[in-house]
């Protein structure tokens, strides 16, 4: 509650009861004449975020369950920029000039996702610190970041960074990009935001509580982005540098191909307002989003809900009908996410059935093994309908795709495969150069040394055997 002049004046408890007893959640009270003055800031500010009538509706609506069989059954191929397309509406070069002018120009900033923590690789830290670096050891974060700096230095443009955490994350980042001065980046042009929150429901809508002073919350997703965007003001900061284009990656892709001029590029002539980055699938029930057109609209099909049929069709030259496997990297046309933003129904929130450890009426903590909660999240290629013209554009995935997400004993998305990943096109690009690297050798090339074979040539590493573990950098 505020007065007048904006100081906050202290609710009693009647007076929080009279507040959550038309939403039946009256319970969350139950431990107040336990907790002390900062105990109840602490849980009276988390109630007071929550918009309750919105809660209420998204608990007991009724999501319509897509008819994927039908709908799969009317899906194309996306409007697309294939690799090797002999007849493309717009050439590679055409396309990478296009994005090149518009980095020189400083219309172009970056949205970095990084609000997940590492847990599944065994890592009690975010996952933007995780050491990824074959050779260096640097984390997933430093090595884009630099990828990001090396780009604006090759087109003489200032590039902002901003970084989205979550409310597990983001402290701990804070100190983690502090303690690196932001791995180069000027104060002013990286800017961390954090992800919103949802409240974890039982099964009847009541909130959880997770302790005595605290509610069960989640992150509402990677969709939550554009909301806590606009919040943040980062979308403004934006729009006062003169973007109107933003690059969007996940942090857990060393090999990202941050703000890549010919992605941004087709995205520019193809007047797209926004742009996802696709490789070809490997095999037809490949654990890809699938990236499609349905009755004009460019839409994604989770794997799970395409049908085996739909999955194994193929066009007349054999390939698969339904082959683009998304990589959670888009371009965005700024008017269209202040679009979204004031129409916040373009991304809808899905409802997942989850465990959530709770606090019981006795105090008592219970850990469920059997899913006893509801929570919501939003998901940014739910976009896709929305924006017009969108558009796919095919990349290899030696050179633009590792994600980091399991730990070494699992069989796909590990570390080590990544690792794998980062030397076979280091190697390359240097034997490109005319560089000799035997198979053995494991070398790592920093984003601030080169970006590129030609990068390479340029540093005069021609006649040069590697034959010891290297990293090249500034």
């Amino acid at each position: 509650m505020q007065t007048e002049d904006g100081r906050r004046m202290e609710r009693t408890k009647a007076d929080w009861l009279e507040r959550l007893e038309p939403h039946g959640q009256t319970h969350l009270l139950a431990f107040w004449n336990e907790l002390n003055a900062a105990e109840r800031e602490r849980l009276t500010q988390q109630i007071e975020a929550i918009d309750f009538a919105e809660l209420a509706g998204l608990v007991h609506g009724h999501d319509e369950a897509p008819d994927w069989p039908a709908l799969a059954a009317r899906a194309t191929s996306p409007p697309a920029f294939r690799l090797n397309d002999e007849q493309p509406r717009f050439s590679a070069d055409e396309a990478r000039d296009a994005g090149e002018t518009a980095l020189r120009a400083g219309r172009v900033g970056m949205i970095l996702v990084a609000g997940g923590q590492g847990t599944r690789l065994g890592f009690e830290h975010p996952k933007s610190m995780f050491a990824i670096g074959p050779v260096s050891g640097a984390s997933l974060l430093q090595i884009l970041t630099e990828r990001l700096r090396a780009i604006g230095r090759r087109y003489g443009a200032t590039i902002p960074m901003y970084m989205m955490t979550s409310p597990a994350t983001h402290a701990e980042t804070v100190a983690f990009t502090d303690e690196f001065a932001r791995f180069g980046l000027p104060a002013e042009d990286f800017r961390l935001f954090c992800q919103g929150t949802m409240p974890a429901v039982d099964l009847e809508g009541r909130v959880l509580l997770a302790e005595r002073d605290s509610l069960a919350i989640a992150p509402n997703g990677h969709g939550g982005m554009v909301e806590a965007l606009g919040r943040s003001r980062c979308l403004a900061d934006a729009q006062s540098r003169g973007i109107d284009i933003l690059f969007y990656g996940q942090v857990d892709n060393p090999l990202l191909q941050v703000c890549d001029p010919t992605l941004i590029g087709y995205h520019l002539l193809a007047r797209s307002e926004m742009t996802t980055q696709v490789v070809e699938k490997r095999y037809p029930l490949e654990r890809v989003g699938n990236v499609v057109e349905i009755d004009g609209r460019v839409q994604i099909i989770e794997y799970s809900d395409l049908p085996n049929e739909a999955a194994e069709l193929r066009d007349e030259t054999g390939r698969l009908k339904l082959w683009a496997g998304n990589l959670a990297v888009h371009v965005f046309d700024v008017p269209f996410l202040e679009r979204v933003i004031e129409h916040p129904e373009s991304l809808p929130f899905h409802r997942a059935r989850k465990k959530t450890p709770f606090l019981a009426a006795d105090g008592t903590r219970v850990e469920p093994n059997e899913p006893n909660s509801i929570k919501f999240e939003r998901f940014i290629f739910d976009l896709l309908p929305a924006a017009n013209h969108a558009i796919v554009v095919e990349v290899d995935p030696a050179e633009a795709f590792a994600p980091v997400k399991n730990a070494n004993d699992a069989e796909t998305d590990t570390p080590r495969i990544a690792q794998a990943m980062m030397v076979a096109l280091h190697r390359r690009w240097l034997r490109e150069a005319g560089a000799e690297v035997p198979n053995d050798v494991p070398v790592e090339i920093s984003p601030l040394w080169a970006l590129d074979a030609e990068d390479c040539r340029r540093r005069g590493v021609a006649g040069t055997k590697f034959d010891e573990p290297t990293y090249l950098h500034e």
